[in-house]
């Protein structure tokens, strides 16, 4: 009997033991199931709440400025796409107006989008410290038959009136300006490089006009229709680390021009092209280079051309340096029209490296782009000109040194040392070609000089002095 009950009472107890496990089991089981129905539909609300954002951009994540970044117009927040079909001019516009209104503002062109403007004018004045942000691609319509018939073809993209600006990044400008070469009327396309009738109008890629307080680095600039920089009545210039190519045939497509702009900087940089690497025009003064590659192709680094039309050009205290210029037709250049008026002085051309340049050394007071232009008595007078450290090779269809001054107002003090110039191919030409022009070689030269005239001119004339340029 005892044996019995002993067992019941296992028995009782094993099957309380196997109740109580199977209550505690489904305990737990509603307590997941619960747990995890509370989550899901969390879930479900969340999801129905943002489902008008669910789906993906149209083009791309968001804007690459970090979010909460105050101060910075990502262009694509202002509708502009990037897609390189679609006219994203107001976008850019738009971003301009609002970030011209903020002191230190970035406007943000990313990377990975090409975005096409139309012809446009960014005007000031805005606050300062502007910052144009380039890193994606901007470019212009696909040429002239693409070019809005009731915008200007002499000017793309245009900064007006604006102080402290910089542009900037590691972006590209495409010019897009192949089909602007090939028009009739360019130089090129005519036999013997003769023009054919047309319309010959061509847009300048970036234009600055009469603005001050400029940054230019780090762009790259390919193909413009025409000049790709252009600096009008502006101050307080600088440029730095550009890369600028164009094919050596294209026409005009000068890299950098200056013109009534003072106190210029243009460091670091390297300009391929079909014209003048840098030209500087009249009213420029305090002009610093250096450290430039020119070339392959174009006409190396030019003040002028000068006194055209009759006209009056003051350029002064202008300084090149630690350069190299290579195949281009021109080295170190002043070229000034029969006519004109004024004077260029105090020009310095220092450590430059020619690198089989046909004329490395010039100075022409005959410039003229026709074969009727007649002689003057009035000439943009040439002084005071320092060549030191001209060293390299020249193609020998031209004479290494080429000074042709005025009839009547003769080039003056112009002087050579440390001169290295020896023929890329053939015999060294000696005899480089002087015409009026005083000065003297400080240094013996290779090839050597003996047709510069010394000390002064026998009379000085009257409108050959700097009092026509004392105002500028």
């Amino acid at each position: 009997m005892a044996s019995l009950s002993s067992t019941l009472l296992v028995t009782f107890y094993m099957t309380f033991a196997l109740l109580l496990l199977l209550l505690c089991s489904h305990v737990v089981t509603a307590r997941y199931h619960h747990h995890g129905h509370r989550g899901h539909h969390n879930n479900k609300k969340q999801h129905k709440h943002n489902s008008h954002i669910s789906y993906p951009p149209s083009i791309s994540p968001e804007p690459s400025p970090p979010a909460g970044d105050e101060g910075v117009y990502d262009v694509r927040s202002f509708g502009a796409v990037g897609d390189g079909v679609t006219d994203d001019t107001e976008g850019f516009k738009a971003a301009w107006d609002a970030a011209c209104q903020v002191q230190s503002a970035v406007i943000h062109v990313p990377l990975g989008y090409s975005f096409m403007i139309q012809s446009t004018i960014f005007t000031g004045p805005c606050q300062s410290g502007l910052v144009f942000q380039l890193e994606g691609t901007i470019m212009p319509p696909d040429g002239p038959e693409s070019w809005p018939s009731k915008t200007s073809k002499r000017q793309w993209l245009v900064f007006y009136r604006v102080n402290e600006l910089s542009l900037q990044g590691g972006g590209v400008i495409d010019g897009r300006g192949e089909e602007w070469w090939n028009l009739p009327c360019k130089p090129h396309k005519g036999p013997k490089g003769s023009t054919l009738p047309g319309p010959c109008d061509s847009p300048i890629a970036i234009r600055f006009f009469m603005s001050s307080n400029l940054t230019v680095q780090g762009i790259k600039m390919k193909n413009s229709p025409q000049f790709n920089f252009r600096f009008d009545n502006c101050k307080n210039v600088h440029i730095e680390s550009l890369h600028i190519t164009a094919p050596i045939w294209s026409p005009n497509t000068d890299g950098i021009h200056i013109e009534q702009t003072s106190n210029v900087e243009i460091y670091d940089s390297l300009i391929s092209n079909g014209d003048d690497c840098v030209s500087i025009g009249a009213g420029c003064y305090d002009v610093d280079i250096r450290n430039l590659t020119c070339g392959p192709g174009g006409h190396g680094i030019s003040i002028g051309s000068l006194g055209n039309h009759n006209s009056r050009a003051c350029v002064s205290n202008i300084t090149v340096r630690d350069s190299v210029i290579k195949q281009s037709d021109n080295g170190v250049r002043i070229k000034t029209w029969q006519g004109g008026f004024g004077a260029v002085s105090g020009v310095s051309f220092l450590n430059i490296h020619m690198d089989n340049v046909r004329n490395p050394i010039i100075i022409d007071q005959f410039y003229c782009l026709s074969k009727d232009c007649s002689n003057r008595t009035s000439a943009v007078s040439v002084s005071d000109i320092e060549y030191s450290s001209i060293k390299g090779t020249y193609d020998i269809r031209s004479p290494p040194m080429h000074f042709a001054c005025s009839d009547t107002i003769p080039c003056t003090n112009i002087t050579l040392s440390d001169i290295e110039l020896l023929p890329a191919k053939g015999e060294l030409v000696l005899d480089p070609f002087c015409w009026n022009a005083y000065g003297g070689q400080e240094t013996l030269t290779i090839p050597p000089i003996f047709c510069l005239l010394e000390g002064n001119p026998p009379k000085v004339f009257e409108n050959n002095d700097l009092g026509y340029c004392s105002s500028s």
